[in-house]
């Protein structure tokens, strides 16, 4: 497992994540976490989109800055929320 950094930014308004630092074992499997913990395909466009908290897959970016220790679960780590 690898802690990766992914940003987005597509929703730079109020009310919206710009990135998050999260345990996944693939950077493919990074892009899809929502940084509420939620994963893409389980909410889909309308949940991620509908709140313009974040953006879709293929919007984020994603850099591996580590590697997580043996038996840490994929999710979020710590999250970027710009509260308005």
């Amino acid at each position: 497992m690898y802690l990766y950094l992914i940003k987005q930014e597509v929703n730079c308004d109020y009310d919206t994540y710009d990135s998050a630092v999260v345990i996944a074992g693939s950077e493919e499997e990074a892009r899809t976490i929502h940084p509420d913990g939620s994963r893409w395909g389980t909410t889909g466009w309308s949940g991620w989109m509908a709140d313009g908290s974040w953006c879709n897959p293929e919007d984020v970016t994603v850099q591996l800055i580590g590697t997580a220790l043996p038996g840490s679960p994929c999710g979020v780590v710590v999250k970027s929320f710009n509260a308005g």
